[in-house]
């Protein structure tokens, strides 16, 4: 062997001990290799139980629903006949009511503070009012449509008829996140009136007795809500609409749905299916 075919064997003995250096380990060192993607959580599935049935006005286009002080808080939606109500849960009564200007679409609300935030549909236009008079204090605006709004004690969380929950600061009505909601299937449209009960959001889907039960922390379903059959049949001949209207009693853990032009409001207990 030649000098130079020696300095070239020897250069690549060189090399090959160098890789085996670097990938192997020293003693007393463990190999880390990537940790596998956790599995989703099964979804659950959960029918329903009537705890009891309280008077809703029938004229009442239900875009948000809130409860708060012993009363619900109301914004009914379709332009010239939007508000912002006050109701007596045991009666149905208004008790307190601002409409709205002919030109907006009332949608959810949602309580801050001692103030009411208040969607409107396209005119990418909120409202926040003070909590005991309504006093309008101000507005604010958003680029998307607005469908729901709730607050988890922390950020506002918006729907806009997609897939999509915007986090927003509650302060300055700023996007600070947001979250894709899937489940099984894949994303999860037409997300409409939003609660937030107990570490969850609680998810209308428009146009569908269903309501979704979302992580906040992934947009994952954890659970579906089915409310077929909740409105009885007798009032189907009456002008109703879809499902839209979920509110939560925290200090009581009641929860209450409703729907658009519904004659009644509900509080239901889950019942999980097998």
């Amino acid at each position: 062997m030649n000098r130079v075919s020696r300095l070239f064997l020897t250069g690549l003995l060189l090399l090959a001990g160098a890789a085996l250096a670097c990938s192997s380990p020293e003693a007393g060192q463990t190999l880390l290799t990537p940790s596998p993607s956790p599995t989703p959580a099964a979804i659950s599935y959960y029918g329903y139980e009537v705890v009891n049935v309280y008077p809703h006005a029938p004229g009442a286009w239900t875009e948000g629903l809130v409860y708060a002080d012993g009363v619900l808080y109301e914004s009914t939606g379709l332009r010239g006949h939007s508000s912002l109500r006050k109701v007596e849960l045991e009666t149905g009564k208004v008790l307190q009511e601002v409409d709205l200007a002919p030109r907006y679409y009332g949608e959810g609300i949602a309580i801050y503070n001692q103030e009411i935030i208040q969607l409107t549909y396209q005119q990418h236009t909120g409202f926040v009012y003070d909590k005991e008079s309504f006093k309008l204090l101000r507005e604010f605006s958003y680029p998307t449509e607005g469908w729901g709004i709730t607050y988890d004690g922390v950020r506002l969380i918006m729907s806009d008829g997609t897939s999509t929950l915007h986090f927003l600061d509650p302060g300055t009505f700023q996007e600070i996140g947001s979250v894709q909601v899937t489940d099984d299937s894949g994303p999860v449209v037409n997300l409409n009136e939003l609660e937030y009960v107990d570490g969850e959001i609680y998810a209308n889907v428009w146009l569908t007795d269903r309501i979704a039960i979302v992580d906040p922390q992934t947009g994952r379903v954890v659970g579906w809500i089915d409310l077929t059959g909740l409105l009885n049949t007798a009032d189907l001949n009456q002008p109703v609409n879809v499902l839209n209207g979920i509110a939560y009693d925290a200090q009581h853990d009641r929860l209450f749905v409703t729907g658009k032009l519904w004659p009644e409001l509900f509080e239901i207990r889950l019942v999980p299916k097998s």
